[in-house]
């Protein structure tokens, strides 16, 4: 009977809750114990681990790692799926394997590449694939031109920062003055050009941003699995267009993405994102680990999670082609549970009767009759 896997995922995203439940629920029945560490004591990832622990905060990317190779050893970790300090930790991929641990992710080569947008958009442009254009900008007067630049050739700029992941930092320049339209609604990602000149000049330090046209719908990000001998198991397309979601198989999409995964040596699980920008997809972005969205590919009966994980243990699962593509769908979110604190809060005492709430033109028998009846009971704050 094959032994018990370890599977350590440190500080990650809440979705890698899905993460976990596949490799739990793998087609082979293989036991799985999933570790998990985070710096917040309610990611819901601590609560769907088996052990799960705090990590200390602060730490130097040196000490992390240090930290890291602890884990494993008193763990006794099988597979490692780092997303914090992930570079720092492939870098000592030799002492993570002489302690008995695969790491699931890219060598270091690879992530220091896709790190930094500007040197990934100059090195997929150098084997090929398409990017839209883009301006590196760190003062004002650069961002100025770069917005001049697109905009007299017909584009609407955005700017986002040259290393970050998850869309933090997305912004859409717009000429129009901050007025009481953009405080309607819920936040809206433009933001008027002079706000932002004006930060910039202001700032302490230099931003380090990509200028570049908003690109249009849809967004299509290819998961990929691929080997350590740069062969590609698996990719898959997750459309995105507007609330709608879906599969694709289409080479226009997978082929770039397949040239990127094998050409830079992108081994283990990797999310590569397109967009259009006029009639032709472009690349968008690279993420070196995996997506949150990674577990949509169920839809489409596969367990990428587990393929992964037995990839990085050695036992090569083979080219993985997905039986059928799943319906269009959209993404909602549902409640998961959280590990209990420490120590009970407790909710202050009540009065054993509460003051009617006094409202104009409503008798106060009638506003408490909704309550007992279980109709809403709005107040500030409440939406």
């Amino acid at each position: 009977m094959a032994s018990c896997v370890r599977v350590w995922l440190n500080r990650t995203y809440a979705e890698n809750v899905f993460f976990i439940d596949q490799v739990r629920r793998n087609p082979h029945d293989r036991a799985v114990e999933i570790h998990a560490t985070h710096g917040d004591p309610d990611s819901p990832v601590l609560a769907a681990a088996d052990t799960a622990e705090l990590e200390p905060e602060n730490l130097s990317p040196a000490a992390y790692v240090e930290y890291a190779l602890a884990q494993c050893a008193r763990r006794g970790i099988d597979v490692f799926v780092p997303r914090l300090h992930q570079g720092a930790v492939v870098a000592h991929r030799a002492e993570f394997e002489a302690a008995g641990t695969a790491l699931l992710a890219p060598p270091p080569e690879a992530v220091a590449v896709f790190h930094d947008k500007a040197i990934a958009y100059e090195a997929v442009q150098a084997i090929g694939v398409s990017v839209p254009p883009w301006w590196r900008v760190r003062s004002a007067d650069e961002l100025v031109r770069a917005v001049e630049e697109l905009e007299a050739l017909g584009y609407r700029a955005c700017f986002k920062p040259a290393s970050g992941a998850g869309g933090v930092g997305f912004r859409v320049i717009t000429r129009a003055p901050f007025g009481l339209g953009q405080l309607s609604g819920f936040p809206s990602s433009q933001v008027p050009l002079d706000l932002v000149v004006a930060a910039v000049r202001q700032a302490e330090k230099p931003v380090d941003w990509l200028v570049m046209p908003v690109l249009e719908e849809p967004e299509v990000s290819v998961d990929c699995l691929t080997g350590t001998d740069n062969r590609v198991r698996l990719s898959v397309g997750r459309t995105k267009n507007g609330r709608r979601r879906g599969f694709t198989l289409h080479e226009r999409w997978l082929e770039p993405a397949r040239r990127i995964a094998e050409g830079f040596g992108l081994h283990h699980l990797s999310n590569i994102q397109f967009r259009m920008f006029g009639e032709q997809p472009v690349l968008m972005d690279v993420n070196t680990r995996p997506a949150g969205g990674l577990h949509q590919l169920s839809l489409c009966g596969v367990n990428a999670p587990w393929a992964a994980v037995r990839l990085a243990l050695g036992e090569d699962p083979g080219e993985i082609s997905p039986p059928f593509l799943g319906q269009d769908y959209s993404v909602v979110s549902g409640p998961r549970p959280l590990r209990p604190v420490s120590a009970p809060q407790r909710l202050p005492d009540l009065p054993a009767e509460l003051p009617a709430p006094a409202l104009s033109g409503v008798p106060a028998a009638a506003v408490a009759g909704d309550a007992v009846a279980g109709g809403p009971a709005w107040g500030p704050g409440h939406r």
